[in-house]
């Protein structure tokens, strides 16, 4: 009876109740930082304890917070059950998308919580042994705070006073984790991490530390020496031009989800030929690589930088210069399709800031002519050539369309073949690599003659046209890219055989003969490899346009560095992979992103409403 007098009287301590809640943010750090790789996390956790400053940035939040909300709420079991359901719920959701999608959780992701929601159901979501054990030992710490975390400060202002001090205390940590410094140099940790893959340095810092440090990223900041006068000086060569009216055409562009050409690799052996109707296309198209900044998701970062021009984006949520706004001010009519929900990506919002007025989505046309379905190719790309016919019906007006197909995305089932086909030769590969394969080739298939029948229904139009086509990204195939491992795809980034496998896609142009008269180009052959930022200039090029000034500046940048990608890697025109672009080269990447930054943020957008008034 005595001990267990003596036991309530320890657990009543408040300097013993604060010591539990550390001792309970510390266990919920240390089970984030097990959650925050998908695999080697044995030899990653070792990583992390040997260096004790990326320790001591993963531990010190949950701690932090256990306090504090102990402070706020007086009841240590509330402060550690609210602290465990911010962190692990966070570090749940970064593990499972990493998972899925091979992309970590930001903290921009979380403006897209109802996307993601409503994506998550696309899903399977799994339980693992490791799972369980992790789950049970929070509710374990929950356990022992509930008896022996008794400690409570009497009423009045002392508690409320220490919250104070303790949030006072926070805010100079807040710079320890926007330090690009600190991140990029004094937390290295790449022992076991490519530092080429932005995924993978983010691993290598844990999970709470990198998310948190995203928080900066949220807010973009200017390029390194940005001066407004100097992006206007380099803008200042060149004049706006206008589109010749005897030479404008109808341009119909579509991205293709996960559209890439497999049939290059001989680890891929074809029972029988997808691309079939694809390569015949490409044989009388102006075709080439697309070097994209992404790999199997964010989609929408090639479409907006197709329709932009922009290697960096912006959040987009005010109406920001564009290629659409500059053809809105040529007369042309903007406006595009994207079978899926209007909130993914908030297109809805976005499309018309980028100068795209009327965009259809599932919700005011695709899902009922699916009848509740998200539109295949097979209904997608005859209604465009529908609202083609239409839109030309109501107004001679050239027209442009950038739609966006839904058709192709993952993931691909792994229990069984959806197409019935053997596009893969049976036998070869694991039966869940042969069933993604199979569903992914056989949405190739389809894809592929849908298009073939889409073109196939300009060639004798009077009204000149052009299609451009192009894949966004690679696909998905299987958790941890365990498809592009069995096939043997080099996916290293800091190689240029890897670098080229991970983010290279197809594009495509095609013209009619209306266009080819008009335009006076032959529109075939093989282009340049160039990053989805200057794939409108092979647009524009091919038609004999010059465009705005800013077109006309990514032109002669083009033909020096045709990709520039976001992990600070280019290819030059040359060919040759450069890793870490220095010299002549760093600087020409440096202007072009403070010219886009001007271009994003402070180009006089009103310039372009006079000329669609006009």
């Amino acid at each position: 009876m005595e001990m267990k007098k003596k036991l309530a009287a320890l657990f009543a301590q408040k300097w013993f109740t604060c010591l539990v809640l550390v001792a309970g943010g510390l266990g919920l750090g240390l089970l984030s930082l097990a959650f925050a790789v998908t695999a080697e996390r044995k030899v990653m956790l070792i990583s992390y304890l040997e260096r004790p400053l990326l320790m001591t940035l993963n531990l010190l939040p949950p701690v932090l917070l256990c306090l504090l909300l102990w402070l706020l709420t007086n009841r240590a079991i509330v402060a550690y059950g609210l602290s465990a359901a911010v962190t692990f719920g966070l570090t749940l959701a970064n593990w499972y998308k990493l998972q899925f999608r091979n992309d970590p959780l930001m903290f921009e992701d979380l403006l897209l919580a109802k996307e993601a929601g409503n994506m998550l159901g696309r899903y399977s979501l799994f339980i693992t042994p490791f799972l369980v054990i992790a789950i049970a030992c929070v509710l374990a710490g929950g356990v022992v705070i509930f008896f022996c975390a008794r400690g409570r400060f009497r009423p009045g202002w002392p508690r409320f006073a220490l919250a104070g001090a303790l949030l006072g205390a926070m805010i100079p940590l807040a710079s320890l984790y926007a330090s690009n410094d600190i991140y990029n140099n004094k937390t290295q940790n790449f022992d076991h991490a490519n530092r080429w893959s932005a995924t993978e340095v983010y691993t290598s810092k844990g999970f709470l530390y990198p998310f948190l440090h995203s928080i900066a990223d949220a807010v973009e900041q200017p390029p390194q020496g940005y001066s407004k006068a100097a992006a206007q000086a380099v803008l200042a060569r060149y004049q706006d031009q206008a589109i010749p009216e005897n030479k404008q055409v109808d341009v119909i562009a579509i991205m293709l989800e996960a559209f890439n050409d497999f049939s290059k690799y001989d680890s891929v052996q074809l029972a029988q030929d997808p691309y079939k109707e694809y390569h015949e296309l490409e044989a009388e198209s102006f075709t080439g690589n697309l070097v994209t900044n992404i790999f199997a998701g964010g989609t929408v970062l090639t479409e907006r930088s197709f329709v932009t021009g922009y290697g960096e984006l912006g959040s987009f949520r005010s109406p920001t210069n564009s290629y659409a706004w500059y053809l809105k001010s040529q007369g042309y009519q903007t406006t595009g399709s994207h079978p899926c929900y209007n909130w993914f990506y908030n297109r809805a919002n976005i499309n018309p800031n980028l100068g795209l007025d009327s965009y259809l989505f599932f919700e005011n046309h695709y899902g009922e002519l699916a009848l509740g379905a998200i539109a295949r190719d097979n209904l997608l790309l005859p209604e465009l050539t529908s609202l083609y016919q239409q839109a030309k019906a109501r107004s001679q007006a050239p027209y442009f369309s950038f739609s966006v197909t839904y058709q192709g995305h993952g993931p691909y089932n792994t229990q069984g073949n959806d197409w019935g086909v053997n596009f893969v030769k049976p036998g070869i590969y694991s039966q869940e690599s042969e069933n993604i394969l199979n569903n992914y080739l056989g949405s190739i298939q389809s894809t592929s003659k849908q298009l073939a029948s889409f073109i196939d229904s300009y060639r004798e139009m009077d009204r000149p046209v052009i299609i451009v086509l192009f894949g966004d990204h690679n696909p998905w195939l299987g958790d941890g890219n365990s498809v592009y491992k069995e096939l043997g795809i080099d996916l290293a980034l800091d190689q240029e055989e890897g670098f080229r496998n991970y983010y290279s896609t197809r594009y495509l142009i095609w013209a009619n003969e209306a266009a080819k008269e008009v335009t006076g180009g032959d529109f075939t052959g093989e282009g340049p490899e160039i990053a989805p930022c200057f794939l409108m200039n092979q647009v524009f090029g091919l038609c004999g346009w010059e465009g705005p000034a800013y077109m006309q500046y990514t032109q002669e940048l083009m033909k020096k560095l045709p990709v520039i990608h976001d992990n600070g890697a280019c290819i030059t025109a040359e060919g040759a992979f450069v890793p870490q672009p220095e010299g002549e080269l760093a600087e020409a990447i440096l202007e072009f992103q403070q010219v886009e930054y001007y271009m994003r943020h402070e180009f006089q957008y009103q310039e372009l409403v006079e000329k669609e008034k006009r």
